[in-house]
């Protein structure tokens, strides 16, 4: 049997509707207990942050966790050595939400004028990922579709059934960041209730492209 293999390429633009706040909280203690016990009150303490804005407790997503040690070098009779000062955690978590200026400028001067002293990341991503994969696998094979026609013609061959379709179901990631890390030092001095950042973020499509490659039969 004779056979033409053919890969398409699709590619779409996406419109961003969900905004995601990366944050990551960090600290440093003695003892290895005591670092875990101050890693969940930090955290704890960050879920009640955000239930004031409308947010479940579990709506705080960990993306990773770690404790490490930390070491100093010090000088000793004119040598450098170390020695054990802590354990440091690094716990990183995720919050998102249909987009709303308004409401991410409350959260982030909450953020930033809580005394967490967290790092926070702005992002933006979509709500129905995999409606987007379909019509980018969709608009891949329809290219794959096209280019066969063409070859098979110019070559004076028919295109017949398809005998298999390859496609990577790699990962795609649909995130766009307009804006860089942030950092407590970005609130004011004084606060009120209410308070917010005015924020005007519209944030640029985010545009995704993969392949998909077909074996048609041929007479």
């Amino acid at each position: 049997m004779r056979t033409i293999r053919v890969t398409g390429k699709g590619q779409i633009k996406v419109k961003p509707d969900m905004t995601r706040i990366t944050i990551t909280l960090e600290g440093m203690y003695p003892d290895y207990a005591e670092t875990l016990k101050h890693s969940s009150e930090d955290t704890d303490s960050l879920k009640d942050v955000l239930a004031a804005f409308g947010f479940e407790r579990t709506d705080l997503k960990t993306l990773s966790f770690n404790v490490d040690t930390e070491y100093e070098s010090y000088k000793d009779h004119g040598a450098y050595k170390q020695r054990f000062i802590g354990y440091r955690f690094r716990h990183l978590l995720k919050v998102e939400f249909d987009s709303d200026n308004e409401r991410l400028g409350k959260i982030l001067f909450a953020l930033g004028n809580c005394d967490l002293n967290p790092e926070f990341r702005i992002s933006y991503t979509v709500k129905d990922p995999e409606a987007a994969k379909n019509e980018l696998l969709g608009k891949a094979v329809k290219d794959a579709k096209e280019k066969a026609v063409v070859i098979t013609a110019a070559a004076g061959v028919t295109l017949k059934d398809i005998q298999s379709i390859d496609y990577s179901w790699g990962e795609i990631e649909f995130e766009v960041s307009p804006m860089n890390r942030l950092m407590k030092a970005c609130a004011p001095v004084v606060a009120c209730a209410d308070s917010s950042y005015d924020l005007d973020i519209e944030p640029d499509d985010i545009e995704i492209a993969d392949t998909v490659t077909v074996v048609w039969e041929i007479s």
